[in-house]
């Protein structure tokens, strides 16, 4: 017990920053969440655009509490000190413009229940517009289903060349083990979920749920041709620090395929940017 109550088994955490096209649609999908031992902490990073201000509409909810941090140190700044303030169980990171699914919260906890030796949940997702409206259904996860042994993860996302995790809001952990291996690794801006992810599972196995659990938000205007090029180059690279950070974990065969498909990744991206535009109309 504490000044908020009794510990929430799980806690769910956004860091915020000008999200106020989205960050109302973002909240109301927590807090109509199936699930409800929960906690809600809400961090903005110091927003010019009226997230806070937007923000206030929840504040007397018992299960939010809200708070700001000076604008600095970029996004890896926000996702520690929102996390850092997580008290729960289980700890979901969701940005403050993607959304979680009604059953969410109950179908990841009820999977950690049933494998108490996983350290993450992970899940599909859909990817939605800047109005919510899916344009790819069930996404990620590859071909992992059930409890998968985290050496094993590991190795797939390195030889699909991509974060088959799929994003925070796909992701559930164990807080402890989260703040035991480190927290975010931020060494990658582009890759800090994936990386994270890869880290905690050193230290266990996961769950892939194969329900599509999440919305992730894309925009025409948030991604671009050159940032597909920059995800590839730091995909490679981040196979190496795995590489060199765990000897004998992966081989020379996984490296060179992941490479590979990083690279062919990126050509996807692009295309799938361009379509987007055009289908956005700009």
């Amino acid at each position: 017990m504490n000044q908020y109550g009794a510990v929430p088994r799980v806690s769910v955490v956004v860091p915020a920053f000008n999200n106020a096209p989205h960050i109302e649609a973002t909240v109301h999908s927590i807090l109509s969440q199936t699930y409800s031992d929960f906690e809600l902490i809400i961090s903005d990073h110091s927003s010019t655009d009226g997230t806070w201000e937007r923000l206030q509409a929840v504040a007397a909810d018992p299960r939010v509490r809200l708070m700001r941090i000076a604008s600095g140190g970029g996004a890896p700044a926000n996702w520690r000190a929102v996390t850092d303030q997580g008290r729960g169980e289980f700890l979901k990171l969701v940005c403050g413009d993607d959304l979680l699914y009604p059953t969410s919260l109950a179908e990841q906890v009820a999977a950690f229940d049933q494998h108490p030796s996983a350290v993450l949940v992970a899940s599909r997702r859909d990817v939605v517009d800047e109005t919510g409206v899916p344009v790819v259904r069930s996404r990620g996860l590859q071909h992992l289903h059930g409890l998968v042994e985290g050496v094993t993860a590991i190795r797939r996302t390195v030889r699909a060349g991509t974060n088959v995790f799929g994003e925070p809001a796909c992701v559930m952990f164990r807080r402890q083990v989260l703040a035991d291996s480190g927290g975010w690794d931020a060494r990658s801006p582009y890759l800090i979920d994936q990386a994270t992810c890869s880290r905690v599972l050193m230290s266990g196995s996961m769950v892939a749920v194969r329900q599509s659990l999440a919305g992730f938000r894309i925009s025409a205007q948030q991604w671009s041709v050159t940032l597909a090029g920059e995800q590839s180059r730091h995909a490679r690279a981040f196979h190496k620090l795995i590489a060199a950070e765990h000897p004998g974990l992966l081989s020379r065969g996984d490296i060179w395929i992941g490479d590979a498909r990083a690279t062919l990744m990126a050509a996807k991206r692009r295309a799938a940017y361009v379509w987007l535009r055009r289908r956005m109309g700009r």
